[in-house]
């Protein structure tokens, strides 16, 4: 029994962190949170994970446009990048999917099956590396499509949303 209740909280574990990963496996440019720069488009330090994590900067700037003043020269950069990143995202998260079902159902297998699964995560790391570079390289190419002001401004326009974001549920926390 002892065994059983040891395999079943491994299982869980991995479904788990199986689960979350695709909830943050985003499907147009986020933040990265493994970035530690100081940029517009870099993860900033205390910022809400769901918030700070999902955000589309490049989605957020474009709903912005007119309070960045962006030309339709940069409109159009951005929503190339944008269409782009998510026609290359597109097939890597359905592999990442298909194959995380694949370890999921593979645990439930008794008793579960360690090499196979195992050879599903290494073939799942490189795709979800791919993903994290396709997310860098989009938000990097959109950086460069703003000038310092607009970045400083878009700082501004999430920092706004993260704090209105943030203070329903302090309140509620009371």
């Amino acid at each position: 029994m002892n065994q059983r209740f040891q395999t079943f909280l491994l299982g869980s574990a991995v479904l788990a962190l199986s689960a979350t990963s695709l909830v943050f496996s985003p499907l147009i440019a986020t933040v990265d949170a493994q970035t530690t720069g100081q940029g517009t488009f870099t993860r900033r330090q205390g910022m809400h994970r769901g918030f700070g994590e999902g955000a589309p900067l490049i989605s957020i700037a474009l709903r912005h446009k007119t309070e960045l003043n962006l030309s339709a020269d940069q409109v159009s950069n951005l929503e190339k990048i944008r269409a782009n990143y998510q026609a290359q995202l597109t097939p890597l998260v359905q592999q990442v999917r298909a194959l995380d079902k694949e370890i999921a159902t593979l645990r439930q297998q008794t008793p579960a099956n360690l090499i196979q699964i195992k050879a599903k995560i290494q073939q799942v790391e490189p795709l979800r590396s791919e993903i994290r570079y396709l997310r860098l390289e989009a938000l990097e190419n959109g950086k460069s499509i703003l000038s310092a002001q607009q970045q400083d401004q878009l700082k501004n326009i999430i920092v706004s949303m993260h704090q209105n974001f943030k203070k329903p549920q302090q309140g509620q926390a009371s």
